[in-house]
């Protein structure tokens, strides 16, 4: 696990400049500081939401300590202590291949008042994120995204989908696996301690994943001032036939169209398996949950397996979206903390206008898919051209080069492109099953 304390970093000096030159103040804001209510505000604000409560100022205060917080501020305005813009950054970990993690920068909470559009102040905040990040040795960022045309601009690309699942349980009779070990309702109180112990295991084994915290399973269980549907949620433990607790399941119930008492919709808040028999347990009770209708579950793999393991497959509805966007800062740190399918030898052409990614690189994979990543030699000719967006959304194997090179983003022969895919299957597709 990342260990670095973002909180103690300075801030950037090129983006303190450039919003000074614009009349505007770069500070940071602890969560302990009593500008963090004022901050919290302005997170709210820009995400649409109501103000906070004074329970709910406390609770977030509670789970963003450790977090390294940034405001823009506008000291001219009437109102000098809310921050015109914000940014949430933290030291984390991303799964790369199964068993194997990298430090990544994680970036959250990115807002801009509308009041001051079109002064810089994004442009100004992104890139001071990356500067700090690259030169803390972080080897990549990463961030979700609520709007999807925003972020390019910086070079992230999305790396990990995920789906939107629907099940129509009237149609959807089970044929999957029957499952050993036994099926137990546990209490919400309960929860924050049991996701973390379940989906700390799952997660290490899925690229694109990162860990959780306290906060986010305080959210999903209901426990935080803001869960105005808490006292609905319910969840169930899975444990095998040796009594280890291998998957959990939160969800809620909530009337179905036309208040049809007999097809209520349940609503998956989490579904976290460490294991196959876990997952199909848990999907089982849901579909076939007493007067329910539909199953609904966000975040589920691209091609949800829960597919395959009814009578009719078309009873389930998946919607794909992109989830994880990440952004290189260092190609050979990146690209050799994961293990590959194939041996490869190739060098890469990365074109990064903000520079950390940019040169040409030489990615040499053995037959074990260990790599070794250098700067290339003069005398090599290029195989593969692309931008660092490009190459980030290639990082997890969850993109194919080829698709790609359709689009324009990247430029190679066949052959090479066909050697970069076959070396980047991953053994597990990538997946990120939280928000951050």
């Amino acid at each position: 696990m990342a260990t670095t304390d973002t909180r103690a970093l300075a801030l950037d000096a090129t983006s303190a400049a450039d919003l000074e030159a614009s009349g505007l103040e770069y500070n940071l804001v602890p969560a302990d500081h009593e500008g963090f209510e004022p901050f919290l505000r302005a997170v709210s604000r820009g995400f649409l939401g109501e103000d906070p409560s004074a329970d709910e100022v406390e609770s977030a205060r509670r789970a963003l300590i450790p977090r390294r917080l940034t405001g823009v501020f506008d000291r001219s305005g009437v109102a000098p202590e809310s921050p015109v813009a914000t940014v949430d950054s933290w030291a984390t970990e991303l799964t790369v291949s199964p068993g194997r993690t990298i430090p990544l920068w994680s970036i959250s909470a990115v807002t801009v008042a509308p009041t001051h559009r079109r002064r810089g102040i994004a442009r100004a905040m992104l890139t001071g994120e990356l500067r700090t990040a690259a030169a803390a040795g972080f080897p990549l960022a990463g961030l979700t995204v609520t709007e999807a045309t925003i972020y390019g601009r910086w070079g992230f690309s999305p790396a990990a989908w995920a789906s939107d699942v629907v099940v129509d349980t009237r149609r959807a009779r089970w044929t999957g696996p029957v499952a050993p070990g036994r099926l137990d309702f546990v209490s919400r109180e309960s929860l924050p301690e049991r996701l973390s112990r379940v989906h700390e295991r799952v997660r290490l084994e899925r690229p694109g994943s990162v860990p959780g915290w306290e906060g986010r399973w305080r959210g999903v269980a209901g426990l935080t001032p803001d869960a105005k549907d808490g006292n609905k949620v319910r969840a169930v433990s899975h444990r095998d036939a040796a009594g280890e607790e291998r998957g959990i399941l939160v969800y809620t119930l909530d009337p179905g169209p036309n208040d049809d008492y007999s097809a209520h919709v349940l609503s998956v808040r989490a579904l976290f398996a460490d294991g196959d028999e876990a997952a199909a347990a848990l999907w089982r009770f849901a579909i076939e949950h007493d007067l329910v209708g539909e199953v609904k579950a966000s975040l589920q793999p691209a091609v949800p397996p829960v597919q395959w393991m009814v009578a009719d497959r078309r009873a389930v509805t998946a919607t794909l979206t992109d989830h994880h966007w990440l952004r290189i800062l260092d190609v050979p740190a990146t690209l050799s903390a994961r293990r590959y399918a194939r041996a490869l030898d190739v060098v890469l052409r990365v074109e990064d206008s903000l520079g950390f990614a940019d040169g040409a690189w030489s990615l040499r994979v053995d037959a074990d898919g260990v790599a070794e990543v250098d700067a290339a030699p003069e005398s090599r000719d290029v195989d593969v051209e692309l931008s660092v967006g490009a190459l980030s959304s290639l990082l997890l194997g969850g993109v194919r080069a080829r698709e790609l090179a359709a689009a324009g983003l990247v430029r190679g022969s066949a052959q090479a492109l066909a050697a970069l895919d076959a070396a980047f299957v991953p053994d597990v597709a990538p997946l990120l099953d939280i928000w951050y």
